[in-house]
This record gives structure tokens, sequence and C-alpha cells, in this order.
């Protein structure tokens, strides 16, 4: 296994420029921290490039990629999280082009921007079994450090598409899919659940856009209290709850 004990070697400074949205797009990869976030890409059939481990590592160390022994100066460069990680690794990235089918339940998100706020749709979605998620171009990075970590792997778990959210919608309502957004004139009854779901979650700021709204049934959350509105994750977690139970 090669040491590598500078941060300004090539390979560590290729990793590094992953961090910025620019360099994941020109290159097709992404980088991910942690022990955790590494073996559970791994285990979901992720292309892992090179893993990075820093050196005393008691754990496995046998992956299927270029792997680098790094010391602990060069692995804190590596690392943006806030605790000291033990591995670090560059992987493919996916494509995230749209089917042209679907089945099952679907979540789309219309320019949520908020790292953590798309990391856990993802990660709810996950958990909740829907079958894929579907992103805006405007949406955070589902493949950003931030987003990553807040997806607690979840982005590996099932299939994530990037594209025009109108688009997508009129994929799904000529394959007979129930679309349902969140909004604030919308009926407080829920349409009848089917096989075909879809639910679309809007910007944390202004919600849906027009145009995606007249392609879905819009619904208003019944809310007793004094808060006018939740934060899209949340509303995102409790409409795929009451959808998928």
């Amino acid at each position: 296994m090669d040491r590598i004990t500078s941060r300004t070697n090539p390979r560590i400074q290729r990793a590094r420029s992953l961090r910025e949205s620019k360099y994941r797009k020109e290159t097709g990869c992404h980088f991910i921290e942690g022990d955790k976030l590494v073996r559970e890409a791994l285990s979901s059939g992720a292309a892992l490039e090179t893993v990075f481990v820093r050196e005393g590592y008691g754990g496995e160390v046998d992956f299927p990629c270029e792997t680098l022994l790094v010391t602990d100066a060069v692995m804190d460069a590596l690392s943006m999280a806030g605790t000291p990680q033990s591995l670090c690794a560059v992987a493919r990235t996916p494509s995230m082009a749209l089917p042209e089918a679907f089945a099952g339940t679907v979540l789309l998100l219309e320019d949520v921007q908020d790292p953590g706020n798309v990391g856990t749709l993802i990660r709810t979605a996950d958990a909740l079994g829907a079958d894929a998620v579907i992103l805006s171009p405007k949406c955070a990075d589902p493949f950003s450090p931030k987003t990553l970590r807040s997806s607690m792997g979840s982005v590996y778990h099932l299939p994530v598409y990037v594209t025009d959210i109108p688009t997508a919608l009129r994929a799904l309502n000529d394959q007979r899919y129930t679309c349902l957004c969140g909004h604030l004139r919308g009926s407080e009854i829920l349409p009848p659940k089917s096989s075909k779901m879809a639910l679309l979650v809007g910007n944390e700021g202004n919600g849906v856009t027009d145009e995606a709204a007249a392609l879905c049934y819009a619904y208003r959350l019944p809310m007793p209290g004094k808060a006018e509105s939740l934060n899209a994750a949340v509303f995102g977690a409790i409409m795929l709850y009451e959808l998928m139970r």
C-alpha cells in the first residue's frame, strides 16, 4: 500500500477539489468521508476509485480499488467533518438521467436548496420504502459532502435522478401516477391511494412552482397549531409516511 505524506500530493488535491460542484460535474466523481459511508457505498455497489486510509487504522482495508495510506495531517486536510476520520474515498457518481418508466412510490424535490433537507428526505424515502427520488437541477447536489452526511448512505440505496420537475411530472402522469404536492391553497382531503403515488416537495421559501402545481393534486396538511408551515424535510417525512402506511 502506497503511503502519502504531503497535502500537495496530486491525488490529495484532486480529492479535495471534489468538495466543489464544478469539479464533481467535470470528473463524474464525488468524495466520501468516514468509515460508515465508505463501507455503505461499497456494500451498495458504488464504484470506488480510491480509498484513503489513516495510518494506524485497525479495520479491514481489503478494498477492490486503489488504496492509499495517509498520515494524520493528510487525512485531516481531506476531511470536512468535525470529528477525525479514518477512511475517505473517491467514487464514481452514478448516472442521474431520468428512466423511461417508473414503479412504486416516487419522491420529487423542486429547488430544495439546503443539503441537510435534501439528504434527510433521501434518507426518509429510503427508510419508508420509496422507489426513487427525483431532484430539480436547482436542488442541493445529492453527492455533495454535506448531503451525503445527511443521507447517511441512503443515496446509494435507491436511484436518484436529476431533471426538470414539470417534465418528470408529465411523464408520471402519462404513466397514471397520482401526483401530489404540498400547497397552502390545496385541499385538506387526500386523494385515494394507489400503487403509483408521487409526492412533490417544493422550495423551502417559495414552495412548488405554479407550473409544477398545475400538474399535481394540491394538498394542504391540516395544522391546528399556530405555525403556518413546516420545514420541507418534516413535511416530506409526514406525507411519505401517510402515503405508504
